[in-house]
C-alpha cells in the first residue's frame, strides 16, 4: 500500500515539474533545457550563412569577389563592408574611387555614404585589387540608423550587393 502511494506522489511530482517546464506530462520525463536557453548555438544556419550559400556564388562568378559581410564598427556609428577578391579584373569596380559607393537600408530607405576624411580621403580601399586579399569599405552610420539584423544593399558603381544582413 505504501509503495502505491509513494509511486503516486512521485508521478505527481514529475508531472508538476514537466508542466512547469512546458513538457507534456504524458511524455513521462522532464524536458531537457533547450539549446537557446543554455547559450549553445542553434544547429540551423544563421540568416547570414543562408545568404552566403544562396547568393555568394553569383558574386564570385560575375564580380570576382567573395562577400564576407557587413558588420557594425566604432560602437555602431560606422558599418564595415568586407569582401575578398578572387578575380582582380572583375573586382576593379569595388576599388575604383571614381565610382560612388553607398549602403541602403531596405526597410527604412536610409542611404549611408563612405565618409571622406580631410587628410586620409574616403574610407575605402583604392589600390588595384589583388587575388586572395580582403578589402573593405566603411560607411558612416550617424545616430546608429542601421542596426544589426537589418537587410541592406551595398552599391559601388554598377555593382549591387542586395539583401545583405548586418551582423
Amino acid at each position: 500500500m505504501k509503495f502505491k502511494r509513494m509511486t503516486g506522489v512521485i508521478l505527481a511530482g514529475v508531472s508538476a515539474v514537466a508542466w512547469i517546464s512546458g513538457a507534456s506530462p504524458s511524455m513521462g520525463a522532464v524536458a531537457a533545457p533547450s539549446a537557446a536557453g543554455s547559450g549553445l548555438a542553434d544547429s540551423a544556419p544563421s540568416t547570414a550563412a543562408r545568404w552566403h550559400a544562396r547568393e555568394g556564388l553569383y558574386y564570385k562568378r560575375n564580380w570576382g569577389v567573395e562577400i564576407i559581410g557587413v558588420k557594425p564598427v566604432s560602437s555602431g556609428y560606422m558599418l564595415a563592408f568586407r569582401y575578398r577578391v578572387i578575380d582582380p579584373e572583375k573586382a576593379k569596380v569595388l576599388n575604383d574611387r571614381h565610382s560612388k559607393a553607398y549602403l541602403r537600408d531596405l526597410a527604412t530607405g536610409t542611404v549611408l555614404s563612405v565618409p571622406a576624411m580631410e587628410n586620409v580621403g574616403e574610407l575605402r580601399t583604392g589600390t588595384a585589387p589583388e587575388v586572395d586579399r580582403t578589402y573593405f569599405m566603411i560607411f558612416g552610420n550617424p545616430g546608429k540608423l542601421v542596426k544589426s539584423g537589418s537587410r541592406v544593399t551595398v552599391v559601388a558603381g554598377n555593382m549591387h550587393v542586395d539583401g545583405l544582413i548586418v551582423d
